[in-house]
């Protein structure tokens, strides 16, 4: 899983990472699905998902910083049972990350991906939480508990965390606090996994640990430029952007990851 750090790589993985925060500034989530897929397309992509992991971190402590000190405090109680579960599941997922073959890895990032937008579209059903009696049953720590394994492990093999960004938007949040309660959540996450992952052995060499965190520059620097666009993009734009670069990309994987392309 070495990562050969030439001149042209630098540059590609800088635009890359700024690219992704910005559509993160601008939506509020989409970093992580839209780095890892991008690089998983060109690198080995479990070297794709290791080398996310402090850009993504960087990326949502900065996000983080737009919750109040109150809301802080009153959205880390409310989903902390979202948030230790998640974490138990992530650990679980990274450590099959280095055991899962390339080509298969590279395909499952592409489906996440397509099922993303097929979420996001509603071709998949979002999971609905109409009357507040649904939604007290979904702060339950049973229900919490079961959606942050499932979805930690998925995170924590592929970067992608779909089922907490679609579980987090069941709730009754503003989008400020939804972009804030999210990142809270990565924060937590990422940050047990820059440990984690040196723990497993994902960072080959102190390079490619120092090119990691040496991402987090342009990934911060483009999520500020994305937060200054937020109320400037409308959220249909917001959604076509997101969701056709997206696609494109899951279809690249699938296509590459299967031989055709």
């Amino acid at each position: 899983m070495a990562l050969a750090l030439s001149a042209e790589l630098v540059a590609t993985v800088a635009v890359v990472v700024a690219v992704a925060g910005a559509v993160n500034g601008v939506a509020g989530f989409g970093f992580a699905v839209v780095g890892t897929t991008v690089l998983a397309s060109t690198l080995d992509p479990a070297a794709a998902v290791a080398f996310m992991i402090v850009p993504m971190f960087a990326v949502n402590v900065a996000l983080v910083g737009e919750l109040t000190r109150e809301e802080l405090r009153t959205c880390g109680a409310r989903f902390a049972p979202l948030l230790v579960a998640a974490l138990v599941g992530t650990l679980a997922g990274m450590a099959l990350l280095d055991r899962l073959p390339a080509a298969p890895l590279r395909v499952l990032l592409g489906v996440v991906s397509l099922g993303f937008v097929a979420t996001a579209q509603r071709a998949v059903a979002l999971p609905s939480l109409p009357t507040s009696a649904d939604r007290e049953r979904a702060e339950g720590p049973l229900v919490m508990g079961v959606v942050g394994v499932v979805s930690g492990v998925l995170f924590g093999a592929t970067n992608v965390g779909v089922q907490l960004v679609a579980f987090v938007r069941s709730f009754d949040l503003s989008h400020g606090v939804f972009v804030g309660v999210v990142a809270l959540v990565f924060v937590g996450i990422n940050g047990l996994r820059v440990g984690a992952a040196g723990a497993l052995g994902l960072y080959p060499d102190a390079a490619f640990a120092l090119a990691s965190a040496a991402a987090a520059v342009p990934a911060v620097a483009g999520v500020a430029v994305g937060t200054r666009l937020r109320d400037r993009v409308s959220e249909r734009l917001r959604r076509g952007l997101v969701l056709g670069l997206l696609t494109v990309i899951g279809l690249r994987l699938i296509l590459g990851g299967a031989g055709v392309a």
